[in-house]
This record gives structure tokens, sequence and C-alpha cells, in this order.
């Protein structure tokens, strides 16, 4: 992040502009006009748990590039990283006072943070309902924020798809990482005439996974944060179940994993789509089916939440499948690719209520710079 953000900042200039083309003001014959970037000021960048490194240096090498001073908030879940990466900051020669770290609650740290007149621009990773937060405070005080938030991000697999490949992706984004990432694959929804297989196949591959610690390099699904994210992920399947929903697999606690918060690796088949699991991110290892009939109603279906981070088409048709990308809602649509893939150095955000405002390192240095206008009158000056 930072060798991108060194690179990124060189191509980061301003514009020139041919001043005569414009009618007015008068006298622009003789005027040269451009901009410039001035850096936006005191950055505060708030981290989330799941990746304590690499989600802060995308807050951090950015503004750092761009000119502007950071002040990091970690979540309370994982302050460590963050404290370590100023230690390594100063030893490599970051000025003192550019680079700070608030360890602390939100409701006391963070929101002073966003309050303090002297902060300019809060860039936040976590909840949509933190983040809607952050955005009123920030506004009330004309703070500029970007933020990427929560995302209920759809895997869409048609009759056509290449099967194991599907299941295989499927897998990849509903497990990794126990699910602990905003662009998880959180609702895999399948075209009729595939679906039995379908979720079959998904079952049958998470019973292979192997669930254990996280530094374990034979684990598959690790632990969750902590105790109360197992609740709620058992709170998510009773209410599915309720709602008519069945367990393929999964669906509880791993047993044979007394000593931490496992949560063994769950399908769910025929889930409503009221049901709480396609309505709130579950943040583990999750994977619910919706079965729909035509690509009519899966796009719809694909749309019909407040979220649109992150999407993913599965289909042997590409024209097809870009059609589908097109009419979806979200930052990003892979075709025939997870829902979890990102590029550090490409745009990256949301829409609707999953963000505003795109990271990704050249977008994000914009984000944290003004665009200033520079115009000189060379009339009379001997030029």
């Amino acid at each position: 992040m930072f060798a991108i953000a060194a690179e990124e900042i060189r191509h980061l200039g301003g514009e020139a502009f041919p001043a005569d083309a414009y009618e007015r003001p008068a006298g622009n014959a003789a005027r040269f006009l451009f901009t410039v970037r001035d850096p936006i000021g005191v950055v505060v960048a708030i981290a989330p748990f799941n990746f304590p490194l690499n989600l802060l240096s995308h807050k951090v090498a950015p503004a750092l590039a761009a000119g502007d001073t950071v002040v990091a908030k970690p979540t309370s879940n994982a302050p460590f990283t963050a404290l370590r990466l100023a230690h390594h900051l100063e030893a490599a020669g970051v000025p003192p006072g550019a680079f700070n770290v608030v360890v602390g609650p939100g409701d006391s740290v963070g929101n002073a943070l966003v309050e303090h007149p002297r902060t300019r621009l809060v860039t936040f990773t976590g909840s949509t309902a933190i983040g809607a937060r952050i955005a009123e405070t920030a506004g009330r005080r004309t703070k500029r924020v970007l933020l990427e938030m929560g995302g209920m991000d759809p895997l869409l697999v048609l009759d056509d798809a290449d099967l194991p490949r599907a299941v295989a992706s499927a897998a990849r984004g509903a497990f990794t990482y126990s699910g602990q990432v905003c662009t998880a694959t959180k609702r895999i929804l399948v075209q009729s005439g595939i679906a039995d297989r379908f979720a079959e196949a998904l079952a049958g591959h998470a019973r292979t996974l192997r669930v254990g610690p996280a530094l374990d390099e034979r684990t598959e699904v690790g632990p969750v944060i902590d105790r109360s994210a197992l609740e709620r992920l058992e709170d998510m399947v009773r209410d599915a179940r309720e709602r008519s929903a069945v367990v393929r697999t999964g669906g509880q606690r791993a047993s044979d994993r007394p000593d931490g918060f496992y949560f063994e690796p769950t399908v769910l088949d025929h889930v409503p789509v009221d049901a709480r699991v396609l309505r709130e991110e579950p943040f583990g290892p999750m994977a619910p089916i919706v079965r729909f009939a035509s690509i009519d109603e899966g796009i719809r279906i694909a749309n019909a939440t407040p979220y649109g981070l992150q999407a993913a088409v599965y289909s042997s048709h590409i024209a097809s499948a870009f059609s589908i990308a097109k009419r979806i809602r979200a930052g990003s649509v892979h075709l025939n690719d997870p829902t979890i893939l990102r590029w550090d150095a490409l745009p990256f955000g949301g829409v609707k209520e999953s963000g505003v405002g795109r990271e990704g390192v050249r977008w994000a240095m914009q984000e944290m710079t003004e665009v200033k206008l520079i115009s000189v009158n060379y009339a009379g000056s001997g030029a």
C-alpha cells in the first residue's frame, strides 16, 4: 500500500485550462488557468478488526502521500497492529506528529476525533449504522467523509453456469476468513434449473472444510471475532429455520472446538427473502441459498437490499453476464469470479448504504485533497 501510494502521488496533479476558450470574464486572452491539489489537513482514520493492517494502510498511505497528517483510531478489538505500524513508520523516518494513534472506545475517542475542529476528513471502514452516525456528525461540521460500510453481496448463479467453478467460488466467498469480510458472499442466488445440484455440492464442499485456529496452516475456517458474533449466527440460523429454511450442513457452534469462538461452515437452502440472514450481515461462515426462476427475478432479489458493495455473476454466456452486471446496483460486479476480489490500486467502494466515496490509492488521494484554481493575468507583464 505504501509503495503504491509513493508511485501514485507522482501522477496526482492539477490541470491546465485554455482561458481564451471562455467568453467571460473579460481579459481571458491574457490569462493562464490551472489547478493544484492541496492537502485537506488532518485525516481521521477509523479501521475495523478484520484486516487491521491492510485496511488501515488503505487510509494512512494515501493520506501521508498527499501531504495530510493522520490520527488513527483502531477498533478496540484489534488495537495493537496500529500501534506497531506507528512504531515502524517512526523508524522509517515519518516526521513526528504526521501519524498518530489513539486507542479507546468509539463512543468517546472516535466521536471526539470526528467532532474536533481541526480534523477535516473522516475515513471509516465498518458497519453502516456507525458510518451513518459519523456522516451525520461530520456533516454538521461540514467535514468530508470517506465511508466503506456494510454489504449484502450477492452471487448470482445462472442455469448455464459451470457448476464446479460456481460452487468453489461460493465456498470461497462465504467461508474465507470465516465470512468476516465486507465483500464476503452473503446471498447466493441460484436459478431453479441448477439449484438442487448446486446446494448439494456446496453443502458437500462445506463439510470437508477444516475448522481450527487461524494460525494453524491446515485450518480452512477459523474462529469468529467474539462470543457475541457466535450468538448472532445462532440467532440467524434459528430465525431462518422458523421461516422454513433448510439447514443443509452446519448451523451450530463447532462441537469439537469448545476452546474458542468457532462456528461450523453453514449452508442454508430455500431461505425466504425476509429471513434475517438475508437482511443483516452475518459476518460469519454462512452461505444462504435463495432460488429464483427468471433472470429478472434474480436481479430484483440482488438489488432488494439497502446495500450495494460488490456482486458476482456466474454464467457460460459472457454477454448475458455483462448485461446482468449493468443492471446490478453495486460498486463492483465480478463476472465468473468471487465477490471477495479487491485490487489495492483500483477504485473500491459501494453505492446506497454501502458507502460514500472510493478507496483505492489514487481515488483515496483525490478524496483527501482540495482542488484549488489559480489564475495568472500576464497582460502588461512583459511576458
